[in-house]
Formats: structure tokens, sequence, C-alpha cells
């Protein structure tokens, strides 16, 4: 007859199983903070081992204090990686991940998820990107965030309003998902025939393309802006379409591309688009982003607990 588990067997069991109910939540709030999953699934695991440690027996509701140590501690890794941002080689746009594999990646509504958004996100502070993360990607009530930001609730409703008009004066309204998917295969199809009329056609006046390489060769070192030269980037690089291979991928709840090279997937493109058009192509090169978007598509939910 097998041995009953003792009591401390027992307690760390039922932890973990809260913990795992709730990990979806928690990696989606760290990562719509600090718009990497690394970034979020580092956080995430600090705060399994904070839980371990924690008298769990005093914790009167397990999902606010769990969500509650997710939020500070992303914010505070927020101030050390954005130091390590301003040395990044070209822009630095958001970790993609692959929400077909995650479907809800821990949200209850798909706001703050999209790459474009997350990145017009990156230009709030850190308290203001949780307070609104918080509320419109999570719908916490105003006392629940001002308690996790220890602020009064006055503060955090002015936070949040403030935040809401700064990122409604940049974002603009989306199309949804079968335009999107139109657009982008429309894109690529133009680009690939070297077609620039039509690729014009499909691109806003104000149309910018952002790459993410951090160096990698064939990765645009700088913001190309305007609707002609967007084209002309789209068609111009000697090879780039040739001999490739196209796949479709949900990206952040949107229709993306990945383009693989001799079986090696080499850059994955997104874009943002609005019914005026596209307005903001994202190409990510970063070898280290790309390998953790196809990691997350073979891992599936990111619900596991990690055990030291």
């Amino acid at each position: 007859m097998d041995p009953e588990p003792s009591s401390g067997t027992r307690d760390l069991d039922q932890a973990a199983s809260v913990f795992a109910e709730l990990r979806p939540r928690l990696f989606g709030i760290a990562y719509r903070v600090l718009g990497s999953a690394a970034e979020a699934e580092d956080v995430v695991q600090e705060v399994w081992l904070r839980w371990q440690r924690t008298d769990r027996s005093a914790v009167v509701s397990p999902a606010a204090f769990l969500s509650t140590t997710t939020t500070r501690l992303a914010i505070n890794v927020t101030h050390s990686v954005r130091v390590r941002r301003e040395t990044y080689m070209g822009p630095w746009l958001p970790e993609p991940v692959d929400t077909s594999a995650d479907p809800a990646l821990g949200a209850q509504r798909a706001e703050a998820l999209e790459l474009a958004l997350l990145l017009v996100l990156e230009k709030l502070s850190p308290t203001q990107r949780a307070a609104y993360v918080l509320r419109e990607a999570f719908a916490y009530d105003y006392p629940e965030i001002a308690e996790m930001l220890r602020l009064s609730v006055v503060n955090v409703r002015k936070i949040v309003s403030r935040a809401r008009r700064r990122l409604s004066a940049e974002r603009r309204d989306p199309v949804d998902r079968a335009e999107h998917r139109r657009l982008v295969e429309a894109f690529v199809s133009a680009a690939r025939t070297g077609d620039v009329a039509s690729l014009e056609a499909l691109l806003t006046q104000d149309a910018v393309s952002l790459s993410d390489g951090n160096g990698v060769r064939g990765a645009a070192r700088v913001p190309v802006l305007g609707r002609a030269r967007v084209a002309n980037l789209a068609t111009g690089r000697p090879g780039f379409w040739s001999d490739v291979e196209l796949r479709h991928v949900e990206a952040n709840g949107r229709t993306g591309v990945l383009v693989h090279r001799d079986g090696e997937p080499t850059v994955l493109l997104a874009v943002a688009a609005s019914p005026d058009g596209i307005h903001t192509l994202l190409w990510v090169w970063n070898p280290d982003k790309i390998a953790g978007f196809l990691k997350g598509r073979g891992t599936g939910s990111r619900a596991g607990v990690c055990r030291d």
C-alpha cells in the first residue's frame, strides 16, 4: 500500500494547481507590460518561486496575490529592459507570440495584444502601461488596480484616462480579421511579383516599415517612411522573394507571414491596417524572437508550472 503523501507535499501540489490555473493570465499581464515573451516567462517563473515561499495560509485571494506580484515585478523589469533596448541596433519591435497555440493568451479580451499597439504602449510609462493593461485587457476594477499599483483610486482613474487619450491619438481603427488577411495576402502577392503600383494602392500615404534585426543582415537599420519608399523596399531587396516558402501564421491575434529560406525561418512579417489601408509593416528578423515564436508554436499553452 502506497504511503499517504505528507501534508507538505499536498500543500505544494495544491499551490501548483492554483498557479497552473492562473498562469495564462499572469503571462498575459507580464507580456503586455513588457512586450517580450521571454521576459514575461522570466517574470512568471519568479512569481512561481515566490508563491512557493509564501505563507499561503495567510493569502485571502491567490488570484489577487499572484496578479499583483506579476504586475509589480513586470513594472520593475520594464525599467531595466528599457536601458538594454537603448543599445539595440535598429528599431526594436515587441516579440511576437503565436496565438493559435495559445488563443486566449490569458486575457478576457484581445485588447493590447496586436504588435503595432504594443509598440505604441512602449511610449507610456511602466505604471501607465500596467494600469491600462489591467483595466482594458483584463477588466480589473479601479480599486483592484489601485491596490496592485499602491496608488489611490482617483489617481488610477486619471492614469488610465490619460493612457486612453494618448493611445487614441496614435492608434487607428483596425480592420476585421478577414480584411486583414486579405490585405496581407495582397501585399505579399504584389511584393513577390514586383508590382509596385499595386503595393502603393494597398498602403496609406504615411505608411511606415520597421525592421527588427539587432544587426542582422538584411534588416533596415532605420524606419522607412512613406508609401513610395515602403513599396520600393518591399520589392527592391535583391532575391528576397526568390526561392522562399511562405507560411501563414497567427501572430498576436492577426494573420502574419513567416518566410522560410532553405527550410529555415528567416523573417516574420506582420502588418497593421485601417480602413484606409496598411499603415505599418513590422519585419521581425531577430533570430531569437523568431525562435521564441516557434517555441510557442511547439509547446502550445503556456499554462505549465516549472518546478525547481
